[in-house]
């Protein structure tokens, strides 16, 4: 038996968001985030995409900044956090979200909604950080490019938060698929997510800047965040 059991059932009937952010660092509470990215889709397919970088009204670190590409003069011009932050958790709604290394992207996204006056997430959570570690046991690492690498999954921008969401919605895809052939002999259900992963049935609809009852998986949510920086 898995923790993720109830994907299986869940999944025909679901709605989810994959999402990641880019911050200017690894601590929540003396860092910002500089860009978030999401992804919204069911048993269908990709419904929606969301994309934002954020003013966060102090430097980039040179560090982070060979890291992920973004520099202070790309954020210098755009919208900061209070005019981002609303259109971001509309866009997630009351989705299933799936992040890799997930406390890390949540505590920023409630630090940040905490600096507005506004509630935590209150979203269901799925990491698939955790999610690979107890679908594909004994895995050198579980860092996302690294995983993306192994499954066939390519990367087209690695370390921005669209893409990373993605990569991360598709490894997610990967997982269910296999936990669904462990579950159901018959395995249709398995090849209808194989295929939503690029299925353009339902129309992308363009999204531009526009009380926690999480499922973080087992109890690892103390796990380094540096390689959501590597």
């Amino acid at each position: 038996m898995s923790q993720f059991d109830w994907l299986v059932s869940a999944y025909q009937e679901t709605v989810f968001t994959a999402f990641d952010t880019e911050t200017s660092g690894l601590e929540p509470k003396l860092n910002r985030v500089v860009e978030a990215g999401a992804i919204r889709f069911d048993a269908l397919g990709i419904s929606a995409r969301f994309n934002a970088l954020i003013n966060p009204k102090i430097p980039m670190p040179a560090e982070v900044t060979r890291i992920n590409g973004i520099t202070d003069a790309m954020l210098m011009h755009e919208p900061d956090a209070a005019a981002i932050l609303p259109d971001f958790v509309e866009f997630l709604g009351n989705t299933v979200l799936v992040a890799h290394n997930a406390p890390f992207d949540v505590a920023f996204i409630n630090e940040e909604l905490a600096r507005l006056g506004r509630p935590p997430l209150a979203n269901r959570v799925v990491d698939t950080r955790i999610l690979a570690k107890e679908t594909f046991p004994g895995l050198p690492n579980y860092k996302l490019q690294d995983l993306a690498s192994r499954f066939g999954i390519t990367a087209v921008d690695a370390h921005r938060a669209e893409d990373d969401a993605r990569v991360c919605m598709e490894l997610f895809l990967v997982c269910l698929k296999k936990i669904t052939a462990q579950n159901s002999p018959v395995g249709q259900t398995g090849d209808r997510i194989a295929a939503a992963s690029t299925s353009e049935n339902k129309p992308v609809v363009p999204q531009t800047n526009s009380a926690q009852d999480d499922l973080f998986g087992d109890d690892e949510e103390s796990e380094d965040y540096s390689e959501d920086l590597e």
